[in-house]
Order: structure tokens, then sequence, then C-alpha cells
């Protein structure tokens, strides 16, 4: 989605698109990479200096809430967000050295999910699958050779 979308989506849902949220939403348009809270905060402090850390946790809340950023958690308690692509859903490759973060689609578990679903009652809302490795640039790394095991 673009920033435009996002904040026609927020505005109709009834959310304030504050100074500080369109910021927000800008910095993740502009980029096209998954940005971790501490990204976005680096790309925006200089230039609105009013805004705070928490505000961009905030926000990045209400956007994951309200289905309109795709959220990779890389580790630890470590996540990173992109703007959503229009309703497609995608899964990730993450590089464990890097922080590389690669979408994908085109696999069959929506078909498991309905499987799922239908033989335990359950209502599945969402997923989320991630693989973890190394991206090819790590693998080819010095520094990176003792650990290809």
């Amino acid at each position: 989605m673009t920033g435009r979308e996002i904040a026609a989506t927020l505005k109709r849902r009834g959310y304030k698109l504050t100074c500080q949220r369109r910021a927000i939403i800008d910095v993740l348009s502009a980029s096209g990479k998954h940005l971790t809270s501490a990204d976005i905060y680096a790309r925006l402090k200089d230039e609105h200096p009013g805004i705070g850390l928490v505000t961009v946790y905030r926000t990045l809340e209400l956007l994951q809430e309200s289905g309109l950023l795709c959220e990779v958690h890389i580790g630890d308690s470590c996540r990173s967000y992109l703007n959503k692509k229009a309703d497609v859903h995608h899964h990730h490759l993450i590089c464990s050295g890097c922080g590389k973060v690669v979408d994908f689609t085109g696999c069959e578990l929506d078909k498991l999910q309905e499987r799922l679903a239908a033989e335990t009652g359950f209502k599945i809302d969402n997923h989320l699958l991630q693989f973890m490795g190394r991206c090819s640039k790590c693998l080819a790394s010095k520094e990176c050779q003792s650990c290809q095991s």
C-alpha cells in the first residue's frame, strides 16, 4: 500500500492523521525495505525533533493492528516493518547473518489453513511463516565460513 492509501484507511477508520503518524508512514513508504522501530526513529529524529520513540512504537502498533503493515520477527524481541502490499499474503526468508529479509508468495499454506480450520473448528485469522538462514552474501563472506554447518 502507498502512504496515501494507508492515510486514507486510517481516516476512514476514524483515526487522526497526526504529523507524527504521517512522517512515520512516509518513512515506511519511501523505504521499500523492512525497518525496525529504531531505524524509523533514526530517520525521523533530525527532521522531526519532537517525535519520540514511544510515538513510533504506538504508531507501528496501530498500523500493524489495522492490517496495514507487514511485521517480521527477526529474533529475540526485534521486529521490522514494511508497508503491506495490497492484500497479497506473503512470507519471509530472513538472513541470520545480516538481517536481510526477502518476501515470497505462492506457497500452499492457504489450503493447509483451510484444512486446519475445517478439522479443528478454529477460525484462523492469519498465519506467519518465516524461514531463517544465511543469504548467499553472508555465506560467501570469510567471517561466516566457520558457521556454515
